[in-house]
């Protein structure tokens, strides 16, 4: 078997195929092993490839296979995870010559639930230095090498674009799934604030980190989710909520017909590119061609929440990186624009930072009022095409779309929804509190009815 003959189908359709004994676990791994040979010294997505560790789980699962063993929903299925979450044994470097040389004696929280629900650590992404930034150098993209493949979570999307990853783990702070998903031309889910565990991930901003997949089909984010997800005693911040099962969530009824979606007529059309704005107002009118109620409405004071967030983010990440920022020899091995955001931070005013954790409580209140009219909001995931690779990006206008659902918790979902010049564009998705299952639902829909995913990018041609 091919890749190409994997490429398109669902986690659930491979992990079919290897209970039915037509491609091991063993035979899986080698295929990806091969495809990230093939196409790694054009797009740099990983920092790390654990080969021998993989093949050795894979033999594993093929055993308990055999056996009449399966340990969960994702059993011999290899995944990757991005470089800023901790892996026993396998380096945890955040992409920063500061952990050049960490080793974790122990997993993080979602690396563990994905193990126990089967999966094989492939290996370790790239991203922006910290998670500081909306580009991850070296990271190309794989549509087109000269672009950016968005960041932080860069390598994740590149990698699931590019079939060198089956699917990847991501984190986002102001769009950091969302954003690489919109520009790679997969799908990138935030969970609602909570609903998955952060313990044992590096921190950009405790108060707007958010952990989540990035996969090729909203099915197989919903399939993570399922396994990701649920309280953890160990992140103060977990939520307690009944984690529902994502996959059975999708296997009902279209949304459709019943559920109502918002468009914002301000804020989120502002600057952006007008071939996106044409792909996203063309995918609206397919939801409603499909049954969704439409119905535009004015978003309120997202200037506002941007500055809250900024200011939450900077403080917050400048705190966590205090004892580096202090030592001028850490200080220097931090990249120039992280290291020039980081000590920004020593700016802010501590009056700043309160105001900011106050405002957020206040405009929570007043959204949830306004999602009484709605069952999801729909906005261009980035108002702009993938960057040119070494050009100075506006972080501001790269995180337009995202950043306001980062200090307002609500789960959010990227969907391809077209090409402009042959560069992918996102549809985002937004729902209200811990209610993925409606936000998955509107995501499936619209995968069924466009089917982006049958297209590849050139890398993997």
């Amino acid at each position: 078997m091919k890749l190409t003959d994997l490429r398109n189908l669902t986690l659930l359709e491979i992990s079919t195929l290897l209970a039915r004994g037509e491609i091991s676990s063993l035979e899986l791994v080698e295929l990806v092993l091969d495809q990230i040979d093939n196409t790694e010294d054009k797009i740099r997505a990983y920092v790390t490839v654990c080969g021998d560790g993989a093949r050795k789980s894979a033999m594993l699962a093929d055993k308990e296979r055999k056996a009449g063993k399966k340990t969960g929903i994702l059993h011999g299925i290899p995944i990757s995870i991005k470089d800023n979450i901790e892996t026993k044994g396998i380096p945890t470097t955040c992409s920063s010559k500061i952990l050049s040389n960490y080793i974790p004696k122990s997993d993080a929280t979602v690396v563990a639930r994905l193990k126990s629900a089967g999966a094989i650590i492939l290996g370790k992404l790239n991203l922006h230095e910290f998670a500081q930034g909306g580009v991850s150098p070296p990271t190309r993209n794989p549509w087109n090498l000269a672009r950016t493949a968005g960041g932080s979570s860069g390598g994740s999307g590149a990698a699931v674009a590019a079939c060198s990853a089956l699917a990847a783990t991501g984190t986002d702070t102001a769009g950091s799934i969302r954003m690489p998903a919109s520009v790679c031309g997969v799908v990138g889910l935030k969970p609602t604030y909570g609903r998955v565990s952060r313990s044992g991930v590096f921190p950009a901003s405790w108060s707007l980190d958010h952990v989540g997949p990035i996969t090729r089909r909203v099915g197989d984010s919903a399939l993570l989710l399922t396994a990701m997800s649920g309280y953890d005693m160990r992140d103060p911040t977990s939520a307690s909520q009944p984690v529902p099962d994502y996959i059975r969530a999708l296997k009902r009824k279209s949304m459709a017909r019943r559920a109502r979606i918002g468009v914002p007529k301000n804020y989120f059309f502002e600057g952006c590119d007008k071939r996106i704005k044409r792909a996203i107002l063309r995918a609206v009118d397919l939801l409603s061609g499909l049954g969704y109620e439409v119905t535009e409405f004015v978003f309120p004071n997202a200037k506002e929440i941007m500055a809250a967030r900024l200011a939450l983010d900077m403080c917050e990440s400048t705190a966590f990186h205090l004892q580096w920022l202090s030592s001028s020899s850490a200080s220097r091995k931090y990249r120039p624009d992280v290291r020039e955001y980081l000590k920004q931070g020593l700016a802010i005013p501590a009056t700043h930072y309160i105001q900011a954790l106050r405002y957020r409580q206040e405009i929570l209140s007043k959204f949830e009022v306004l999602f009484r009219d709605f069952d999801v909001i729909i906005t261009p995931t980035e108002v702009m095409l993938a960057p040119i690779y070494g050009e100075k990006v506006d972080d501001s206008r790269i995180m337009q779309c995202t950043g306001p659902f980062n200090l307002l918790g609500y789960p959010a979902l990227s969907v391809p929804c077209g090409f402009v010049d042959g560069l992918p564009v996102g549809m985002q998705i937004v729902g209200k509190l811990f209610q993925e299952e409606r936000v998955l639902q509107v995501g499936s829909d619209y995968e069924a009815a466009t089917r982006y995913y049958l297209s590849a990018p050139p890398a993997i041609a």
